[in-house]
């Protein structure tokens, strides 16, 4: 049995993976000169820059993918835990460091009382947590998720669903700074806090109780290792190797045809590409899952402006992850949701040269500015948006002459992302998180035209981030099997 996965990105690596453990003979086919996908790496005289993710979350994700196959986190590469966890710039006001260990005391020492209360609400994300873990992510949803840990929550559950994430944390916290540190992982979600469901606050328990990590050598390290995983497996990978079309004959994948005419053959092929490019682009209209009036309907989630800078000297003003957040942050989340140009003045700036002494010359630092803007593929305003993020940033921090030490300037923007992965809208993180965007109503990984025809990565189920990504492949292998349950595969 043969398998073509259209991407080479984390979503397209793993399924790899575990289709070869299946058995498959295995042919990944990626259009760009690289692998990785979002998840990229750019090398620039002494430079290096992970292009996309850099928040090392959900360890036990990891974890369980390099278990499956008999080796381990540790085996594929060296974890460092990073404590302060970041350090947040509220605007007008003194600059805090944000530590797992010592959450409840920074809390009550801003909002008394506030310490107890977050207890509280972690001891309730971390359950939340695990039951999304064992019953929500790791599923195809070809069958409801009745289980005892469900159905004696249903009503908690529904309740969490049904009110958004800004209202559940406002309810329990005054002060504006502890309610943005429990809201602001709306963005990883590629949501506003107003719009995510409250269930989301299981992402508290990421990365103030599982605590924030750092992969030496950065998210290209990852990426190496899925990699080495497929291969292992049998996996073949082939780099500028476009997609023209998905093949098929009788309602069955047949297999692909590549921009240059060459046709693979497949009795199986999993699309790890956007889903809108998947169904809108490879496939007939009759032939069509999910027509552009499904898209018209859904939120496409945030763009970002990036920045991969190279400083000179040294910047201790900054750890390796930091947040700088407007006063009144809702004006940001309105720009980048409903603005046609649409700009936050809500920043991350990653400094991996804090941790890493490989990704930047001696002397010298590496930044990572992540600005969420509207995702348009016409945005146009890049390097402006930069040089303002660069004004923000040296106002805000303190480093007053940081444009002037600046020796390596490279950004891109929602243009990058629709060129270079066919991202829906030029986003760069996926489909928002939102009520109608989430579990069961994110869609279905399998084609309901195409038989044989599946779908993995961040613009399926079960959601966006590398950890996700991870679980879509593993929840390919599930529907391949027939297997409806709700738990991790084991080995």
């Amino acid at each position: 049995m043969k398998a073509v996965v259209i991407g080479a990105g984390v979503a397209g690596l793993a399924t790899a993976a575990y289709l070869g453990y299946e058995g498959y003979e295995v042919t990944v086919v990626e259009k760009n000169d690289a692998i990785g996908g979002r998840a990229g790496s750019l090398a620039v005289d002494g430079f290096r820059w992970d292009t996309g993710p850099s928040w090392y979350l959900m360890p036990d994700a990891f974890d369980h993918f390099f278990e499956f196959f008999g080796s381990s986190t540790a085996e594929r590469f060296k974890l460092e835990t990073l404590d302060p966890a970041y350090r947040l710039f509220p605007e007008g006001m003194q600059p805090l460091d944000v530590s797992g260990t010592k959450a409840v005391e920074l809390f009550e020492s801003i909002e008394p009382g506030a310490g107890k209360a977050l207890e509280e609400y972690l001891q309730s994300a971390a359950e939340t947590y695990q039951v999304a873990v064992d019953h929500f992510l790791y599923t195809t949803f070809t069958r409801l998720p009745l289980h005892r840990d469900v159905t004696t929550r249903l009503w908690l559950l529904l309740k969490l669903l049904s009110s958004n994430l800004e209202s559940f944390v406002n309810a329990r916290f005054k002060d504006h700074r502890l309610r943005q540190m429990l809201t602001y992982p709306a963005v990883f979600l590629s949501s506003a806090p107003r719009k995510t469901p409250a269930m989301y606050h299981l992402m508290s328990h990421t990365d103030l109780t599982q605590g924030v990590m750092y992969p030496e050598g950065g998210f290209a390290a990852v990426i190496d290792a899925i990699a080495d995983v497929a291969r292992e497996q049998g996996a073949s990978i082939r780099l500028g190797a476009e997609v023209a079309q998905i093949l098929s004959k009788d309602g069955k994948a047949v297999g692909v045809e590549l921009v240059d005419a060459t046709v693979l053959d497949a009795d199986v092929v999993v699309s790890a590409a956007d889903l809108k490019h998947t169904e809108q682009a490879l496939l007939p209209k009759d032939l069509r899952t999910y027509p552009e009036s499904y898209f018209a309907k859904r939120n496409p989630g945030i763009g970002t402006v990036l920045l991969y800078l190279g400083v000179e000297g040294e910047l201790p003003e900054l750890l390796h992850h930091n947040l700088l957040f407007s006063r009144d942050w809702d004006p940001d989340f309105e720009a980048v949701f409903n603005e046609p140009a649409g700009t936050s003045r809500s920043l991350y700036i990653s400094k991996p040269s804090a941790t890493d002494s490989e990704v930047a010359p001696e002397g010298y630092e590496n930044l990572f500015v992540l600005v969420p803007v509207r995702a348009d593929e016409h945005f146009n305003r890049e390097e402006q948006v930069a040089d303002a993020a660069i004004e923000q940033i040296a106002q805000w921090t303190g480093i007053e002459d940081l444009a002037q030490r600046i020796v390596q300037r490279h950004i891109v923007g929602p243009k990058h992302f629709a060129e270079q992965y066919y991202a829906w809208s030029g986003g760069s993180v996926g489909p928002a998180h939102t009520l109608k965007q989430s579990a069961l109503l994110r869609g279905s990984n399998a084609s309901k035209k195409v038989d044989g025809l599946y779908y993995a990565g961040a613009t399926t189920v079960p959601g966006v981030g590398v950890p996700m990504c991870l679980i879509s492949a593993e929840n390919v292998l599930k529907r391949l099997r027939g297997d409806t349950s709700h738990q991790a595969l084991e080995r």
